[in-house]
């Protein structure tokens, strides 16, 4: 079975994290979050591109891509405490966040925690505090496949036993047809049941009509403080979009300070494998920009 290039790692706290890295190291950091059931693979057109003005890194979050699969429960507050341990071991100071589903929850908590730690912020089909299951996502079948991911005994068949987010959610929230080589680097992490408890437990920490209360706290606080944040913002949207239509897009955006809707065009849940040259084109104009205005700031 082909696989990914064998990725560096680097020990955080009982395991180890994977990730990816181009770019010069004097030049400012973009920190590359993905969400589930894909790894740093998915931004691998996009860093190409931002790593000419950018030192770019994309960890493979724990239990997913290469990284190491701990015995834990994996939830929200997990992978908050990972990513923090991951960022410290990289030395990494400060960054621009370009996050996509459950990185946008890891990027809008750290924003809220860490606000010095954020120079900028590039993200799209995001996670946040929804009042009901209307507020989940545009297609009703995918609002009832993601009910009985969250039922006890059904999701763990259908995700676990059935491989069905890797197998069907994965290629059908893609415009275009994914290779049998990319297919099986999606597929390599997960190649048991067990080794799904990751992706399984993503769908039942989604912050859905106040459930699951810690997760639902931490989110509704961090998206308080986004729409105060005053650092550059760039939100990327699809059409249809999966979680964020373009019409919802705009409107999230015009609560917040600072921040440009940029639509893709043609595009579901991960738009990064649709449309790598225009996410990765506003990036660098994101950081280009942000980094010019900086440095207009210090000579004043």
């Amino acid at each position: 079975m082909p696989i990914d290039i064998e990725l560096p790692t680097i020990k955080v706290l009982d395991t180890t994290m994977a990730y990816r890295e181009a770019g010069p190291k004097d030049a400012p950091v973009a920190l590359f979050l993905h969400g589930n059931p894909t790894s740093s693979y998915i931004w691998r057109h996009i860093m190409a591109d931002v790593s000419e003005v950018a030192h770019c890194i994309a960890p493979d979050l724990v239990g997913f891509g290469q990284s190491g699969k701990p015995d834990i429960d994996y939830r929200f507050a997990d992978h908050i405490r990972y990513l923090d341990a991951f960022i410290e071991a990289m030395g990494i100071s400060s960054a621009y966040l370009v996050a996509q589903d459950w990185g946008t929850a890891l990027a809008f908590e750290r924003a809220a925690r860490r606000p010095d730690f954020v120079r900028g912020l590039a993200f799209m089909e995001f996670i946040r505090p929804m009042a009901g299951w209307d507020d989940f996502h545009q297609e009703a079948a995918a609002r009832n496949l993601f009910r009985q991911f969250r039922t006890p005994g059904v999701g763990e068949q259908l995700i676990l036993e059935d491989n069905i987010f890797i197998e069907r959610v994965l290629p059908g929230s893609i415009k275009r047809r994914l290779s049998d080589t990319e297919m099986n680097v999606y597929r390599a992490p997960f190649a048991t049941a067990e080794a799904r408890r990751p992706i399984w437990r993503f769908p039942n920490e989604l912050p859905i009509a106040g459930e699951p209360g810690d997760v639902w706290t931490i989110l509704a606080k961090a998206h308080a403080t986004l729409r105060e944040s005053a650092y550059p913002k760039m939100l990327f949207a699809g059409d249809p979009g999966a979680l964020v239509s373009p019409d919802f897009a705009r409107r999230f955006a015009s609560e917040l300070r600072n921040c440009e809707v940029v639509p893709v065009g043609a595009g579901a849940h991960y738009l990064q494998e649709d449309h790598p040259e225009i996410i990765a084109s506003g990036v660098r104009r994101l950081i280009l920009t942000t980094s010019q205005d900086r440095r207009e700031t210090a000579k004043a």
